[in-house]
């Protein structure tokens, strides 16, 4: 008769995964879905238990979610009594694995949630202020609030931490409403520079923690190839179009968003550049433009995630191909195509596909100068997909 491993001696709750879900840890990857676990009565929300198969064998320590249908967000597979400790540890980790590979921004990620083996806990740089973002029940608590704070104040010294936050999240995980807002300082604003093109940061205000910065290394790799006449589609705050402003003769960004287009055309005077903003519907304006025969030399595409779900896969496979067709057909004989897609759930495969279709629709045959993901301070875990997300190709007409 096989011996059962033996529990640790920590005196946290037990959770009883199905062989489902412990064949998903055993490959590496630290969710369990609720439709995995057994019985989870009477554990508080947040809490640390220690996770067992059908067979009672340890399986390591997590942090529970009595309301994600993520239950399980695993931490480490040996027995864990500090995680304050250990909350520390991987904060420096994180801070010591940017050293070597950040360059050229004083703008990056510095804790990247799974990617950094810190569940539930987004954290972002900008010059002097950082901006932190909590996604879980147990990165929630107070206790680890509070270590969070002592660690990006002790090693990354900023003038202001502030907290974005999202209310559909905190809803998802039943926590108490709570608004954006300081931590700690008093500073809201501030100036940021990405490859040589300065920025302006309001924390309080913008998508995500308030820029883009997983696509920092995209944008230089951009400029390289960037020539002519260019249309940034979905400029958001003119990231791509203030790269490609100093190697093309003209810069035009669309966009939706007004106030986004405000900041953009600061953005833009603070960089002394002039660049044509344009607030339109990016699909109509598209099938405007290409109806018409306008032509560019340059062309990016950076929409919004179209596919939050696999549901909605078919819908977003639609709306990424209509785009890369006009887009295609609106590109001059050596133009350059830079498309992406930030939805996990579209897989590179199933861009690359996509992409091919476009070509053949609009009967011109592109080459792929480069097949790009997500800057490096949002580290991929091969074990762990759902950090790879990001796909950014660019392409020669």
């Amino acid at each position: 008769m096989a011996k059962k491993h033996p529990l640790p001696d920590a005196h946290f709750p037990r959770i009883k995964v199905s062989d489902r879900g412990a064949s998903r840890l055993r490959g590496g990857h630290v969710w369990v879905y609720r439709s995995d676990i057994a019985s989870a009565d009477g554990i508080p929300p947040g809490s640390l238990v220690n996770v067992i198969d059908p067979r009672d064998k340890f399986l390591g320590t997590a942090h529970y979610s009595s309301a994600s249908q993520i239950a399980i967000r695993m931490l480490c597979p040996e027995s864990m009594t500090d995680f304050p400790t250990l909350l520390r540890q991987r904060i420096m980790a994180a801070i010591a694995y940017r050293e070597p590979i950040v360059r050229d921004t004083d703008a990056y990620r510095v804790i990247f949630s799974e990617g950094d083996f810190l569940p539930g806990l987004i954290v972002d740089r900008y010059h002097d202020v950082v901006s932190m973002e909590v996604l879980t029940q147990a990165m929630d608590s107070e206790p680890l609030r509070a270590g969070v704070i002592s660690a990006l104040t002790e090693n990354l010294r900023p003038a202001a931490i502030v907290e974005r936050v999202e209310p559909r999240i905190r809803e998802l995980e039943q926590l108490p409403p709570r608004d954006s807002g300081l931590i700690q300082g008093e500073k809201k604003e501030t100036e940021f520079s990405m490859n040589g093109v300065r920025f302006r940061y309001r924390a309080l205000e913008g998508q995500k923690t308030g820029a883009f910065l997983d696509q920092r290394e995209n944008y230089a790799a951009a400029a390289q190839y960037a020539h002519g006449e260019a249309l940034d589609v979905f400029c958001y705050q003119g990231a791509f179009a203030l790269h490609l402003a100093g190697r093309c003769s003209q810069v035009t960004g669309v966009d939706s968003s007004r106030p986004a287009l405000e900041m953009a055309e600061q953005n833009a005077s603070l960089n002394r550049r002039e660049i044509e903003w344009i607030e339109a519907n990016a699909f109509d304006l598209l099938k405007d433009y290409s109806a018409a025969g306008r032509q560019y030399d340059t062309i990016i595409l950076d929409p919004p995630a179209f596919a939050r779900s696999r549901r909605a896969l078919e819908t977003a496979m639609r709306g990424y191909k209509e785009l890369n067709l006009r887009a295609l057909k609106m590109l001059r004989p050596g133009g350059i195509l830079v498309t992406c897609s930030c939805s996990y759930h579209v897989s590179p495969a199933e861009f690359l596909a996509m992409l091919a279709e476009a070509s053949r629709d609009s009967h011109k045959n592109i080459r792929i100068l480069e097949n790009r993901s997500q800057a490096r301070d949002h580290p991929m875990v091969l074990t762990i997909p759902e950090t790879a997300y990001l796909k950014c190709v660019i392409a020669i007409a």
